[in-house]
């Protein structure tokens, strides 16, 4: 006989809410998007309801304004380099720091100086970085891309380490003793497991780069290269803000990272879980 569970109402209560929180926003930026200035009203009623003729006229302007294919192009040119990079470097971090801070002090305590820096707000280094990467001639996108791969150094390598728990040393055992080096164990072996890893990696660098608006805004100020983010603020201006061009861009810059997310998301969980484990 069937045993019926009960409802866990606390739990469906935080869910909703949870639901809410995002649901809301989503719905409130896609309606906004579809609207004409004109029906923006001031009353409540008037914000949340329906547009009375939905227009495709805000997201043709909004892609006029912010020179939408090129700034486009910027951004997935400097989120591709990014995560590329950072796949290999911080992955070949993780693997030397992983396997050997447990053994030796010396790699522990790197292990330790480099996590630390998730602690290091962007604020305290942004003139200095500004004024370096300008007299070495790196105030372009290759100078971000430098500093995002460092950013994400901390968080990227603590990842990969604690994922390195799951993966059996034996692995590694039997490959040397088949006269496999330690780099070839490395790329034939284990760069190949960690792939849950590398897709998590993947999503949350390209998310925080892709969403980044101060690091480009500081770097690359008067270089005339444009990230999406920098480019959605032309419609904020000393009066006020253009909300329907704003939120008809913002619907246009989350599709090419919802696709990603998408194609990665089956390998994300799994990688956030095993990573965690010390």
């Amino acid at each position: 006989m069937i045993e019926n569970k009960k409802t866990n109402w606390p739990v469906m209560a935080l869910l909703i809410l949870g639901l809410s929180t995002i649901a809301f926003p989503l719905y409130m930026t896609i309606i906004i998007a579809f609207k004409q200035p004109s029906e923006m009203t001031t009353s409540i009623s008037g914000i949340l309801s329906l547009p009375q003729h939905w227009s495709l006229d805000n997201f043709r302007e909004a892609m006029r304004v912010t020179d939408f294919w090129h700034s486009l192009l910027n951004s997935l040119l400097i989120s591709v380099v990014t995560v590329v990079l950072s796949l290999i470097i911080h992955s070949l971090m993780g693997y030397a720091l992983g396997r050997n801070k447990a053994k030796s002090k010396f790699y522990n305590l790197v292990y330790l100086f480099i996590v630390s820096g998730m602690f290091v707000p962007f604020a305290i280094l942004m003139m200095p970085l500004a004024k370096q990467t300008a007299e070495m001639g790196l105030g372009n996108w290759v100078g971000v891309v430098l500093l995002y791969v460092v950013f994400y150094m901390p968080m990227n390598t603590m990842l990969y380490a604690g994922y390195l728990v799951n993966i059996p040393v034996a692995l590694e055992e039997a490959a040397r003793v088949d006269g496999a080096s330690t780099w070839r164990t490395y790329w034939s072996i284990i760069f190949p497991v960690m792939k849950p890893m590398h897709a998590t990696v993947a999503v949350l660098t390209a998310l925080a780069v892709w969403n980044d608006v101060m690091t480009p805004l500081v770097i690359m100020a008067g270089s005339g290269q444009n990230t999406l983010p920098l480019a959605q603020l032309n419609f904020q201006s000393q009066f006020g803000t253009n909300y329907n061009l704003a939120f008809a861009s913002y619907l246009l810059s989350l599709i090419p990272i919802l696709i990603f997310y998408i194609i990665c998301q089956k390998q994300i969980l799994n990688g956030v879980v095993n990573g965690a484990v010390k």
